[in-house]
């Protein structure tokens, strides 16, 4: 039996604080790796996947996202009649055919939890995906997404992506409590949110990609603002493993926090030198990049 998984939701309301002045007029999920935004890969991602509707939940200054999947006839016109039909194909299949796209604005900051709720009259009572932009994750041979639908198919629970990460960066994450650490997919005996090293289960972390069945949306009504005075979707998953199994996946792929100025950096430089166009010009700069130039360029 087939468990299809068609809607993503994308929470893209954040205000990006840790990018500004960059993010004060511009989206933080427009923020380019190379020369593609971060929604875009994200988007990318849930289509390799097999996902055909791509649910947005934006805020007021999101309209750029939203342009960025439309059509631009100007543009394409333009394009067109200067003979630039490799870049107009760009253009024209940013959204793949066969895609759809939905937004719905959370009117408040209210925290992910509720941005995910926010989208529950489009989702309906079928399995969803969630998708967070910020979470860039090179895959090996298939993307996050496609390893996690994959996985559904045979175990169709709520699955939440999980890495290790340090003792000291577990107060950033929900960190889940499994028994067994030595298998891809592992049932979740518990999910705190942001707790500190003392408290910590262990040090696997929730990172941003969710597989979640539709019981999801009566526990995040339920449950009362919690870290941040935000309804926390951690908590509503805490909520959730009392009455249904929740599993824990530790992907294949190399995953960067583009919320941090440090790993956006690395991120485009990887990105960057797998690029068709640049690849081979910025590995001679970076080969030719020595010590002493890095010390006088940081002087």
């Amino acid at each position: 039996m087939k468990y299809p998984i068609k809607k993503a939701v994308f929470p893209v309301a954040g205000m990006g604080t840790r990018f500004l002045p960059a993010t004060k007029a511009n989206p933080k999920e427009m923020l380019p790796i190379v020369d593609k935004p971060l929604i875009q890969y994200a988007v990318e991602e849930a289509v390799a996947a097999g996902i055909t509707e791509m649910i947005f939940v934006t805020s007021y200054g999101k309209r750029a996202i939203e342009d960025h999947f439309d059509s631009n006839f100007e543009l394409e016109t333009k394009l067109s009649q200067r003979g630039k039909y490799d870049v107009l194909e760009i253009v024209k299949n940013i959204l793949p055919k066969g895609i759809s796209c939905s937004y719905v604005r959370q009117h408040e900051a209210l925290g992910l939890g509720h941005a995910v709720l926010c989208a529950r009259h489009i989702v309906g009572n079928e399995p969803f995906a969630v998708v967070l932009a910020d979470d860039l994750i090179d895959g090996n041979s298939s993307t996050c997404l496609e390893q996690m639908v994959a996985t559904f198919q045979t175990n169709p629970t709520s699955t939440i992506a999980v890495q290790q990460v340090t003792m000291s960066e577990v107060h950033k994450y929900g960190i889940v409590d499994i028994k067994d650490n030595t298998h891809k997919l592992s049932r979740i005996f518990n999910i705190v949110e942001k707790p500190n090293a003392e408290q910590a289960p262990s040090n696997l972390a929730a990172i941003g990609r969710y597989i979640l069945t539709p019981e999801i949306f009566n526990c995040l009504e339920q449950i009362k603002p919690g870290s941040g005075g935000e309804i926390q979707l951690t908590d509503a998953i805490a909520m959730l493993l009392a009455s249904k199994p929740v599993h824990a996946f530790q992907f294949d792929g190399t995953r960067y926090d583009c919320g941090s100025k440090l790993e956006y950096m690395q991120a485009n430089i990887v990105y960057a030198l797998k690029h068709p166009e640049i690849k081979v010009a910025l590995r001679e700069f970076l080969a030719q990049l020595q010590v002493e130039e890095l010390a006088e360029i940081t002087a």
